[in-house]
């Protein structure tokens, strides 16, 4: 009778130990998928139920700076044809054109060429700028101090706003801030990029603030000084001003501000010197000039992150400047003259719509051969038309610097 007590003792031992180690695996994986929460980049714990459980693949990890192959670095990587985000996808195709001296809307369908609408906003709207979310369009009424929202899925207005001096508009890249650029009071103003509560008020050391861009992690903008002839390195999350830097040219007026695909160059429109000056944003220090045209003052980035489109206002041209070679590659005059300012390209990459800030009109030029496509007439001093939807995953502001 011993033995089989000693046997049956043994048994018992041995199921109470197994049972303590099935306890102690099953904790182990339950630890185990708890941090596989906490970090996705953790490889999950096979199931002890399961024999040939696949293995989970680390997610690819999204670098806001670097394109979707990893390659060299592309700014403008998710802003090329037909990249456009499933929020903007379901906005109407539509043209706004703030009427500076009309105080007003107009609302062009990029289809037809023909103005659809029109709505009053507040005195001296500049330009229109898509949210850093995509879901609202801002128009910046200057003089009235309001921020209109449009709503891109109808196109219609909503209840203006109290903001103080919005002449340009641009969101941080985390879409944490929005920057109003209050050019006569000399400020950027960071507030909640969704109640626009005042955060902090920049005062900067120029005249005319108006126009940037952001370095690649968007820690900093080289923004331009229009009546100063100077321009600003500002940090973004310590709300000061790095550096300042006074253009070569005796009298320069700066304007738009674009950054190349690879961030190395950032290019700044100068209207009085007739092209676009090359700034280094790391050492901030001017590195070259490209004489493109009397006026130069809009730069807008083509689809295919290759070229970058220069509005030569006050001489009705359009240059083309290539990134790769940092020359002017072909130029097309408007027939007839114009003053072509700010503007887009359209999702598909083959319009390039740009204002006539002089002439009442908008011009739709083809990207492919420069030519003319339509002039519509439009409100008084038409400035910076918004086209959308455009490809991109975020807005940085102004009329629609994408990324």
């Amino acid at each position: 009778m011993r033995p089989r007590r000693r046997k049956g003792a043994r048994r018992v031992r041995i199921a109470f130990l197994l049972g303590i180690a099935l306890i102690a695996a099953e904790i182990g994986v339950i630890a185990w998928n708890r941090h596989v929460a906490a970090n996705p980049t953790a490889q999950a714990s096979p199931d002890p139920a399961v024999s040939h459980q696949p293995k989970i693949k680390k997610p690819k990890k999204i670098i806001h700076s670097r394109n979707a192959q990893t390659g060299p670095l592309d700014l403008y990587a998710y802003d090329h044809a037909g990249m456009i985000s499933p929020v903007a996808r379901r906005a109407l195709a539509r043209v706004y054109v703030p009427n500076s001296a009309s105080d007003s809307v107009d609302v062009i369908n990029p289809r037809t060429y023909k103005v659809v609408g029109r709505f009053p906003v507040g005195a001296l709207p500049q330009h229109v700028t898509p949210s850093h979310d995509l879901k609202t369009l801002y128009v910046n009424d200057d003089v009235g101090n309001t921020l209109t929202p449009i709503d891109p899925l109808t196109g219609r207005p909503g209840k203006p706003f109290p903001v103080d001096d919005p002449y340009n508009l641009y969101f941080t890249i985390d879409g944490r801030y929005a920057i109003v650029v209050a050019e006569r009071l000399h400020r950027l103003d960071f507030r909640n990029a969704h109640t626009f509560h005042l955060v902090r008020a920049l005062t900067v050391p120029c005249a005319g603030v108006n126009h940037m861009d952001f370095s690649p992690n968007g820690h900093y903008v080289i923004a331009s000084c229009e009546f100063s002839g100077r321009l600003l390195k500002v940090d973004v999350r310590r709300f000061r001003v790095m550096a300042v830097r006074t253009l070569p040219r005796a009298f320069s007026v700066p304007q738009d501000v674009r950054s190349s695909p690879d961030a190395k160059v950032f290019y700044v429109a100068d209207l009085a010197a007739g092209g676009v000056w090359e700034v280094d944003p790391a050492r901030f220090k001017v590195i070259g000039f490209i004489h493109t045209g009397a006026g130069a003052h809009g730069l807008v980035v083509g689809r295919n992150g290759k070229v970058l489109y220069v509005a030569n206002r006050n001489e009705g041209s359009v240059s083309v400047i290539s990134f790769r070679t940092r020359k002017v590659v072909a130029k097309w005059h408007i027939p007839g003259g114009g003053s072509p300012d700010m503007g887009d390209v359209s999702a598909n990459g083959k319009v390039l719509w740009l204002s006539g800030r002089y002439n009442s009109v908008v011009y739709a030029i083809d990207t492919r051969t420069g030519r003319l496509i339509a002039r519509i007439p439009v409100g008084s001093s038409p400035h910076g038309l918004c086209l959308w939807p455009q490809p991109g995953r975020y807005s940085l502001g102004h009329t629609g610097n994408m990324r």
